[in-house]
């Protein structure tokens, strides 16, 4: 056989993980390649004396005329198998190479063992459940750097898990102070050093709640990391902990976080007891995390009660989202509000809960500076505005934000201006006759707009009507709706308008004249970067608003695609977004808003990386690179198909820059040397 039948072959082959320029194949996996191909395998091995129990992993190197023969000796019973011997065989240069790696402590280790096997496999299923496992840690985020067993172990390390049995387990606080003598679970394994805030108090910070302005309980501590890092910003914290801290006395504060604590326990009873002592704890809000895993994860494990058991003798139970949101909710017969997978903030203080949702909708105004000169009638007025102009700026401002006139109590010079002018409501007329440009008008529309939003999705979710808003609120309702009644009843038009695929699509189309950016699939979905969901009309603020309630914050995701007609909404993530003029699709999650369920996809895979063509068409002109990237993506266009500039995938795009002897670096095109 020579190079070109060699590479015809292996180019022919569809199984297989594809990493580079080389495809990896488990030998059990065999009968699914060509038979030529299975044959001259082997044919070398034999020829080489290699005997048939020191390989199990065949490596096809797509660019050149070799083979490597790799050992992992505990690939079927190591979820992360390492490599233990390998040879590779210069076919053109009739050369070999042979190394050795079981003196080493960080030898090479696999991932995604399902690529490597036929579906058909017995441990198919297995492997896929382990891939998924880490997908959902996040552990594959960057791929470059997980190839080696001690870099792996430093990356599950840091995102808090470690390997017990092959699989990974989250390690976190407890409850008891003491592990009774007649109970064989090892609960004080569980608690951890952390490098970095924990998720739960990152989403606290996230939301503003540790900015110095609330005491903290941390109720199942471990070993104080959280602790200690808030503490060294000043913040009034504290917490108890069984194990590590079980003299600490228990007392209520603002905000109580109980993270990765009831997953550990293992009766429920026991966890409903904890879940409710920590809210009584609370005096504005709990957060509530544990631990989120799919059945196929769970069944690996040995079966205890209704949860697992490790071999650390360690208790696990692994919730759904919605699982775990139904047990706070039925446990505490309080709304369970999603910030994250498997993070819940639940509020004691009703109206701080309603001012967090309602802040959730809000649209920020951007006051601009007043540069108009006051009419002639008004020039007792331009002498006091002149003489005091920042102070009329601000309530301005404040009109503006609120949408309506402030009330006494939203407007810290109230007294000043009355005065000076007299009632809020007058100084109001003045101001808004003052300008020729009268912005009050957009901002009323917008915040009337924020309130709708507001209003459908505190239905989608759910949750019960309270008797008394705040007063913010029920100023809001008062002077956008007359009534609660009435927005309420507005509002649940609105919701259910969602599901009308007609005015969706109908609605979309509209949209997309008015957004700065975005893209159109012609009769089929709308899509546009996150920055503009503020610009949307309310009723596809209310679509995406009822996607983002069911996936959570969408920190890691940039642009969001409308589906017209199957009730969804897709998330994607890109890596590199801001830099890159071809950012490579890092995650994608499909929301399907009828079914209320979420489907995650990564593209960390080489094999599967996919670019994004045409990036312009989701920035605006004040983007940086703009011009960069138009330029670009004019120049990109020339290499695609016409019939697929959307689809190719990055490994089709190089062979087709390499056909034409290009290559690119940055924002600009070579030819190749």
């Amino acid at each position: 056989m020579d190079a070109i039948q060699f590479n015809q072959l292996i180019k022919s082959v569809k199984l297989g993980k594809l990493v580079g320029n080389a495809r990896y194949l488990h030998i059990s996996a065999f009968h699914e390649i060509p038979p030529e191909l299975k044959d001259f395998i082997i044919l070398i091995a034999n020829a080489l004396k290699i005997p048939a129990g020191d390989w199990n992993i065949i490596k096809l190197h797509t660019q050149q005329f070799r083979l490597s023969y790799l050992n992992y000796p505990q690939f079927y019973e190591d979820s992360y198998p390492a490599l233990q011997d390998s040879i590779t065989v210069d076919l053109e240069h009739k050369t070999q190479k042979k190394a050795n790696y079981t003196a080493t402590e960080n030898a090479p280790i696999l991932h995604r063992k399902e690529l490597f096997i036929s579906p058909s496999d017995d441990h198919y299923a297995e492997f896929v459940s382990i891939t998924e496992e880490g997908e959902a840690a996040g552990l594959y985020e960057n791929s470059r750097i997980i190839g080696f067993k001690k870099s792996w172990e430093r990356v599950i390390h840091q995102h808090g898990y470690e390997l017990v049995d092959g699989r990974l387990f989250r390690l976190s606080a407890v409850i008891n102070a003491a592990t009774p003598a007649n109970n064989t679970i090892d609960r004080h394994k569980t608690a951890i050093q952390r490098q970095s805030l924990s998720s739960p108090m990152k989403a606290l910070a996230k939301h503003s709640y540790l900015n110095g302005e609330y005491t903290v309980f941390d109720y199942g501590c471990g070993l104080g990391d959280d602790l200690k890092e808030l503490e060294a910003h000043g913040i009034d914290a504290a917490g108890w902990d069984p194990t590590h801290r079980p003299e600490v006395d228990r007392f209520p504060c603002d905000l109580v976080n109980i993270g990765f604590v009831i997953n550990v326990i293992e009766d429920r009873e026991e966890r409903i007891e904890a879940i409710h002592l920590a809210f009584e704890l609370t005096q504005k809000l709990l957060v509530v995390s544990a631990m989120i895993a799919g059945e196929a994860h769970i069944q690996k494990f040995t079966a205890y009660k209704d949860g697992v058991i490790t071999s650390l003798n360690t208790f696990q139970k692994y919730y759904s989202q919605s699982e775990l949101q139904a047990f706070i909710e039925n446990t505490l017969d309080e709304n369970a509000i999603a910030v994250g997978p498997g993070i819940f903030f639940v509020f004691k203080d009703k109206l701080e809960e309603q001012l967090f949702l309602a802040d959730r909708q809000k649209r920020h105004h951007n006051w601009k500076q007043i540069t108009t000169r006051p009419t002639s009638s008004k020039e007792k007025f331009e002498l006091v505005y002149v003489e005091h102009e920042a102070l009329f700026k601000e309530f301005w401002n404040t009109c503006l934000i609120l949408g309506r006139i402030p009330a006494n109590d939203e407007f810290s010079d109230a007294d000043k201006i009355k005065e000076l002018v007299g009632s809020h409501h007058k100084t109001f007329t003045l101001l808004n006759s003052f300008f020729e440009d009268n912005e009050f008008a957009q901002a009323e529309q917008y915040r009337q707009e924020d309130l709708l939003v507001y209003f459908a999705l505190s239905q989608f979710d759910k949750r019960k009507p309270y008797t008394q808003l705040p007063d913010q609120l029920q100023r809001d309702v008062k002077s956008f709706f007359g009534n609660y009644n009435n927005a309420i009843e507005i509002t649940r038009e609105l919701l259910f308008s969602v599901a009308n695929t007609e005015l969706i699509t109908k609605t979309s189309l509209k949209a997309k004249a008015h957004l700065p950016a975005s893209s159109l699939l012609e009769n089929h979905s709308l899509t546009f970067h996150k920055d503009f969901i503020d610009l949307l009309p309310a009723v596809l603020r209310v679509y995406v608003g009822c996607a983002v309630q069911l996936y959570g914050e969408l920190d890691d995701i940039q642009l969001i695609k409308i589906h017209f007609h199957s009730g969804k909404v897709s998330f994607m993530g890109y890596e590199n977004f801001n830099d890159s003029p071809l950012p490579l699709l890092k995650e994608r999650i499909k929301v399907k808003l009828a079914q209320q369920s979420v489907d995650y996809f990564d593209y960390v895979e080489e094999h599967v990386q996919q670019p994004l063509y045409f990036k312009s068409h989701y920035l605006t002109e004040d983007y940086p690179n703009y011009k960069k990237q138009v330029s670009f993506d004019k120049k990109i266009e020339l290499f695609l198909p016409a019939n697929n500039r959307y689809g190719i995938r990055l490994d089709a795009l190089k062979m087709i820059l390499d056909n034409n002897q290009m290559e690119i670096k940055g924002f600009r095109f070579y030819a190749k040397k």
